[in-house]
């Protein structure tokens, strides 16, 4: 499996669909799984999810495992994260509005797994709930310092990525890393 995948405007046109971003994730999250599995997971039916899937394998989001037997094989994610910058798809609109489409739906399902976080957070041993918390920080930057902060975190996450997978064990659970840059006031833009 590839680290990351850049998504261009035909990736991100397919992938702004309910079910296929839903169907991405639950590889992600779950692991490999046949479409009749994935179906009953998220509540839908095998047609409907077998279409879905091979419509994201024809962008490389997800592939097939090659395991299974006739009708009933395995699809898996074929990356472990994706993303995409507003300046690769910027003057082609339908790419765009997948964009916006993709960024509102990350940012629900983002604000729904911190919301059930907080409701089962109590029945977690102490050392968990301390080491699962949560920051904010106002800084003044410039867009090109944003930039290089984003950058400078990612090489750090992708150390602890590397370090995490060289010791998991009995101990350890999946995490959900949200880092987020948004201008603290975005309705006072002003065109300099």
């Amino acid at each position: 499996m590839t680290d990351n995948l850049a998504l261009d405007g035909r990736a991100m046109r397919v992938l702004a669909h309910p079910l296929r971003a839903r169907l991405l994730s639950e590889l992600r999250t779950r692991g490999p799984a046949t479409a009749t599995t994935l179906a009953a997971r998220l509540a839908t039916n095998t047609g409907a999810t077998s279409y879905h899937l091979r419509k994201l394998a024809e962008v490389e989001l997800v592939r097939e495992t090659g395991e299974g037997q006739g009708r009933q094989r395995f699809w898996a994610a074929a990356q472990e994260s994706h993303s995409w910058r507003d300046a690769d798809v910027e003057g082609d609109p339908d790419a765009m509005a997948a964009s916006n489409w993709l960024r509102q739906h990350y940012w629900r399902t983002y604000l729904d797994k911190v919301r059930r976080w907080e409701e089962v957070r109590p029945g977690w041993p102490l050392e968990w709930r301390d080491a699962a918390g949560m920051s904010d920080y106002l800084l003044e930057m410039t867009a090109e310092q944003l930039a290089a902060l984003n950058e400078e975190l990612e090489a750090v996450i992708a150390r602890h990525i590397e370090r995490a997978a060289a010791a998991r064990g009995e101990d350890t659970r999946r995490i959900s890393l949200y880092v987020q840059a948004v201008p603290t006031d975005p309705d006072e833009w002003v065109a300099s």
